[in-house]
């Protein structure tokens, strides 16, 4: 079974001789090796490039073991470059080399040696591959299986399965997942790879010897997806609850970790009438849905607040930044008095010039709740697209305020553009 990564595909073939190495970042087991030796190489091939012009090293494979020494790796690559033609050398696993920012930066003044490497922790970062690389760095970050990608899987699906739907926000878009059928397989792989990749890597790469804390901290932020939280926060709640003496900066670190191993990613609060950002409270949000219910032993799947996991993950797939948006406004009091109101619109996304305000709910089932979802978009006063997406089969339209009520469905599959 081939899953589609088209998106990912592209940007590869797209990024060719552009004189950078590229570097393909994400989290672990989310397709980067297949990606590049696979599909990347499959489209090589079928654009007419020679198979000895593909240098391909899978660095995590203890038969290369020799090979993460950087010299020796070098001299293979270079043993291997016999003439003027392009070769694509792909390297998985990178960080596994000694410096091996010296031996990628041994290739950019070589014209005909076009780099590809794939990489899975916190050297990764957009940050580091622009400064390593001397600003000849591009990142491409990979991410698990959307939905639509999840939906390549299955033979002549449904595209308005609701069961599809719900079996992706259960077990999540790791490829081994997605192309396993038996639920209790997905669930040990789920539970396995948490504690002994993730976490093992976490522990390793920062030296923590007292982990209960981190594992609880996971649980935390695992359980309070799309809620505002900070590290005081946190912080009493392990004191009053866990009776812990945990820090506050501890506590900062800890979920720097967890970003930075590509587990959660964080979304701040924009004042939307005031154009700036608030740093504090933010919100977490897990890259991968089966993960964070794994963590959480499958007993916490409420839908509302997996959708709205499910739609910040896409958004950040098709390239938005995107942030938890805050509207304040002054209101009348029972008595009638003028108070001052907040509202919170659930995603603020900017793409370059482009930008959209989402109110993810799950469903509209009274006139009170369309109030509810529609109030702070309403109160918005520019020109930018405003949309709220829901579950179930409600249809897709545009109300009178020129409100776009978008199907879930039909925002995963991209049939309505917003």
């Amino acid at each position: 079974m081939e899953i589609k990564r088209d998106l990912y595909l592209q940007k590869l073939l797209n990024s060719r001789n552009n004189g950078m190495i590229k570097v393909i970042t994400g989290m672990r087991r989310s397709g980067k090796s297949y990606l590049l030796f696979n599909l990347f190489t499959d489209a090589l091939r079928g654009e007419g490039v020679p198979t000895d012009h593909i240098v391909t090293v899978n660095l995590e494979d203890r038969r290369n073991s020799q090979l993460r020494d950087p010299d020796n790796l070098l001299r293979y690559i270079d043993a291997r470059i016999v003439d003027e033609g392009m070769y694509y050398v792909l390297l998985d696993e990178i960080q596994l080399v000694k410096e091996f920012e010296d031996v990628l930066n041994s290739y950019l003044h070589i014209k005909n040696a076009d780099v590809f490497v794939t990489g899975s922790n916190a050297k990764f970062l957009s940050k580091d591959v622009i400064t390593e690389f001397r600003g000849r760095g591009q990142s491409i970050m990979v991410h698990p299986l959307n939905y639509a990608e999840f939906m390549s899987a299955r033979q002549n699906p449904d595209s308005y399965d609701t069961n599809l739907l719900l079996e992706y926000m259960q077990y999540g878009g790791l490829p081994k997942v997605v192309t396993t059928d038996d639920e209790n397989e997905k669930r040990e792989y789920l539970q396995s790879l948490f504690v002994q990749t993730y976490l093992r890597d976490i522990k390793e790469r920062y030296s923590i010897q007292l982990d209960h804390d981190l594992e609880e901290l996971i649980d935390v932020i695992a359980s309070s997806i799309g809620s505002l939280t900070n590290p005081h926060k946190i912080q009493n709640t392990f004191r009053s609850v866990k009776q812990s003496s945990i820090t506050q900066d501890t506590i900062k670190n800890y979920l720097d970790y967890m970003q930075d191993a590509f587990i959660i990613n964080k979304a701040v609060r924009y004042d939307i009438k005031g154009r700036r950002y608030i740093d504090t409270p933010a919100k977490y949000y897990f890259e991968d849905l089966g993960l964070r219910n794994a963590r959480l032993l499958f007993r916490q799947t409420e839908e509302t607040h997996l959708m709205e996991n499910l739609i910040f993950n896409e958004l950040r797939i098709r390239g938005y930044s995107v942030d938890v948006g805050q509207l304040t406004y002054f209101g009348k009091d029972a008595e009638g008095k003028s108070e001052r109101r907040q509202l919170e619109v659930d995603f603020v996304c900017n793409k370059g010039y482009e930008r959209l305000y989402i109110q993810s709910a799950f469903a509209l089932p009274s006139i009170e709740k369309q109030q509810q979802e529609f109030n702070s978009l309403k109160r918005i006063n520019d020109s930018f697209q405003k949309v709220v997406i829901v579950g179930g089969m409600q249809p897709t339209y545009r109300n009178d305020d020129g409100i776009l009520i978008l199907n879930v469905f039909d925002f995963l599959s991209g049939k309505v553009a917003v």
